[in-house]
């Protein structure tokens, strides 16, 4: 199920892109980003929406992906 991040606290909202972009193996690159630039990176994606919030009822966890992984609505 899609979650719209616009219906997220802020500050959950915050906490969760914060999370996701702790996980390991989500660094990648030559140079060193800040977290505070990952995290603000991550949210232009939610509002631009090339990315979503996903929750998954089955195993009751919640993960970003790219929005190119779920058809466009009619």
């Amino acid at each position: 199920m899609i979650v719209p991040w616009q219906s997220l606290d802020p500050q959950t909202l915050n906490n969760l892109i914060e999370a996701f972009v702790l996980r390991e193996g989500t660094d990648y690159g030559e140079q060193e980003i800040s977290l505070t630039e990952k995290v603000a990176a991550v949210h232009n994606q939610l509002q631009s929406g090339s990315a979503v919030i996903v929750y998954s009822e089955l195993h009751e966890t919640v993960d970003i992906v790219p929005s190119d992984r779920f058809p466009r609505e009619a």
